[in-house]
């Protein structure tokens, strides 16, 4: 299927909205604290797309899904990534949202770009945590200017929602390790800094993060130490997150594979060149 959306709808009125919703208080907290949310910023009709896509993904995974809880949990923590390529609801979502323009606000950038979408759905009963960590060290790119939008389409209480560590998007880098087996992967043992040791008390941290409702969703920078909760009783969390990036992000090729695998990409984009490639296509120009 080809790696291109369709034309953006009229900018003139997604712009509109995102004026609405984001004020340059939003934009200055998104660039201190490397987390916000946004309050009722989707409509029912665009949640209703997103459901529709959601659930398509997970009657037909790719072959890049995953569980990612343990055997024995009664629930179910699944993951999926990069199917806006064969999933209509998701392109229509992407394209028909002034998500990509809330995007540019925050980053302060020119140009805009699609880095990948993620979902993640723990079913009612799940007790996976989501250990804390960065994004940024799992994937292959470098650069400040970007976000992710976590967004939920059920409701998600305090306990089981994304939390965040305020300020710590300004580094330094984290190791990254395997979420079950807290294996290091990626960068060799010893070259990153560890993690500190949150949980043990969390009163020396500065610790955010807001129960959601549908509408709603966190924007948040790829470096912001985050985590979260299982979920409870017969609650079930599916969230669609997206990832953009600005104008300084530039690619990163690793020794080892990243998360998502972008597999030969290396070969057609050489190492601290611009994300200019059909994967991950200009949204705003």
């Amino acid at each position: 299927m080809s790696a291109e959306l369709p034309p953006r709808l009229d900018a003139d009125a997604l712009r509109r909205r995102v004026d609405a919703r984001l004020s340059q208080a939003d934009v200055e907290a998104f660039r201190r604290d490397g987390a916000i949310v946004i309050r009722q910023f989707l409509d029912a009709d665009e949640l209703a797309l997103l459901r529709d896509g959601i659930e398509a993904n997970l009657a037909q995974p790719s072959p890049r899904a995953k569980i990612a809880s343990r055997p024995d949990d009664p629930g179910r923590f699944f993951e999926d990534f990069c199917n806006w390529q064969s999933i209509g609801p998701y392109r229509d979502f992407i394209h028909r949202t002034p998500l990509a323009l809330l995007a540019q606000r925050l980053m302060g950038t020119r140009q805009v770009r699609l880095y990948h979408d993620h979902l993640l759905v723990k079913e009612p009963g799940t007790r996976q945590r989501t250990a804390w960590h960065q994004d940024q060290p799992y994937y292959n790119i470098e650069g400040q200017q970007n976000v992710s939008m976590w967004i939920p389409v059920d409701p998600v209480s305090r306990d089981a929602t994304l939390e965040f560590i305020a300020g710590s998007h300004r580094g330094p880098w984290l190791m990254p390790r395997s979420f079950l087996s807290n294996e290091a992967r990626w960068f060799p043992e010893g070259s990153l800094q560890e993690l500190p040791d949150i949980e043990s008390d969390r009163s020396r941290h500065p610790i955010v993060g807001w129960a959601i409702e549908p509408g709603d969703f966190v924007c948040f920078h790829m470096l912001t130490l985050h985590a979260a909760g299982g979920v409870e009783g017969d609650r079930r969390r599916r969230v669609f997150s997206l990832r953009f990036l600005g104008d300084d992000i530039t690619h990163a090729p690793r020794r080892w594979v990243t998360s998502p695998p972008f597999e030969g990409l290396e070969r057609e984009l050489p190492a601290g060149a611009r994300m200019d490639h059909p994967l991950f296509p200009l949204l705003i120009a």
